[in-house]
């Protein structure tokens, strides 16, 4: 039976909206005593407080799971579903308000760009300040302090305060003393976007080297090939509790499925072009997706739409807009109407697949919803052999077009 790492019993943490007595951390402490002065002189100016004591918030509710020795887990759900809440407790920066989480080792996170810095410190201060932190001896930390400043490439810059560090300076660096550091769990919290697609590769390849060594690896991220590519496991959060806690694959078709939906609806702005409303639904007789955009505008203008369909681990497949596909009529010029696509989906296979959608004109980027619909497709196989020309994704597949001025009832 394999050393559990992790052990998460029936965790909560409640949240006092508004609340200004409560504190979870020194800098919390701080900032509220430095604030003090400010409140005091409001309440002799008879300003109110707009403080509303009453009002409570849950932020993780009987949360319970176990993580094995060297297991790689991906954390995942939308924000406000509890990661980065359950993330703290973990990491000892914040103390549950039910439940307990116990953790057999250090532990090395990395919740957000340059946790645990000091921004007057040089790179190479803060590299032995955060081992120190980690209970690390400075011979263990010297043994690792090479691969550390290679990982990061910033050794030109090691003697500089890193308050001057780039945000990918920072980030390279953050994350080369987290994972290059002996600890036994580390825990990463959505942190790769702020690196290039290259720093990304690389970070993702010491993961899978920090599993192998028999470390534990918590891991946050939005992006689902990346959560696909790392871990075997995954657990979905929802609203502060566990929806799911899976093999990854179902994890994240449960995610995409749970947070697309085949109706998007959406407020008109009154300041520019707005999608307003969108549906798709797939015709197996006409082996097709029928797609409606409902848009209005502030002033007329000759609307372009783009589409993008990504399968269930957000991969694009299929991409479409007039630049690439053009419909053939030219765009009339309107303040509302519906554009109508019908996607051919023989090429297609079966698969839940998860609609983005663009709204522009010939210069301008109006409106962009990512994964605003979801449809699925019980198709056929795709073809290897279709032509080769530009496009976006992997497939490629026919449209037509159609524009209606008007809003459909």
């Amino acid at each position: 039976m394999s050393e559990t790492a992790i052990h998460v019993d029936n965790l909560g943490k409640l949240y006092r909206l508004g609340a200004a007595d409560q504190h979870d951390t020194l800098r919390d402490s701080m900032l509220h005593t430095l604030a003090f002065p400010k409140r005091i002189l409001s309440k002799l100016k008879g300003q109110r407080s707009e403080i509303k004591r009453d009002e409570w918030l849950w932020a993780l509710r009987n949360i319970s799971f176990e993580v094995a020795r060297g297991e790689i887990v991906g954390i995942i759900g939308r924000n406000g579903a509890g990661k980065s809440t359950l993330l703290k407790i973990l990491s000892r920066i914040t103390t549950p308000t039910e439940g307990q989480a116990q953790i057999k080792g250090r532990v090395g996170s990395l919740l957000e760009v340059g946790t645990g810095f000091h921004p007057e410190l040089s790179g190479r201060e803060n590299i032995f300040l955060n081992g120190a932190i980690l209970g690390m001896r400075k011979v263990e930390i010297a043994r690792k302090f090479d691969e550390i400043v290679a990982f990061s490439e910033v050794e030109k810059f090691l003697d500089t305060p890193i308050k001057h560090y780039s945000s990918g300076m920072y980030m390279r660096l953050a994350f080369a003393v987290a994972a290059h550091l002996e600890t036994e769990v580390l825990i990463v919290d959505e942190v790769l976007a702020v690196g290039d697609a290259e720093f990304q590769r690389k970070c993702l390849g010491k993961m899978e080297d920090v599993s192998r060594s028999g470390r534990t690896v918590l891991f946050v991220s939005h992006s689902m090939p990346a959560i696909q590519r790392l871990c075997r496991r995954g657990i979905l959060l929802n609203k502060g509790s566990v929806e799911l806690d899976a093999p990854v694959s179902p994890v994240i078709e449960r995610y995409l499925a749970l947070h697309a939906e085949t109706e998007y609806r959406a407020v008109a702005n009154p300041s520019e072009p707005t999608i307003t409303s969108a549906s798709a639904e797939w015709s197996e007789t006409a082996g097709q997706v029928l797609l409606r955009v409902v848009f209005e505008s502030p002033f007329p203008f000759a609307p372009n739409l783009g589409v993008v369909l990504s399968d269930p681990v957000g991969t694009p497949v299929f991409g479409t807009n007039p630049k690439i596909d053009p419909p053939g009529v030219d765009a009339p010029t309107m303040s509302r109407g519906t554009i109508t696509l019908a996607i051919s989906t023989r090429e297609l296979r079966s698969d839940t697949y998860n609609l983005s959608l663009w709204l522009g004109d010939h210069y301008h980027d109006f409106c962009v919803v990512e994964n605003a619909l979801s449809v699925q497709v019980n198709g056929g196989v795709r073809d290897p052999n279709h032509p080769a020309r530009a496009q976006i994704g992997s497939t490629r597949l026919t449209v037509q077009w159609a524009y209606d001025q008007g809003v459909l009832s």
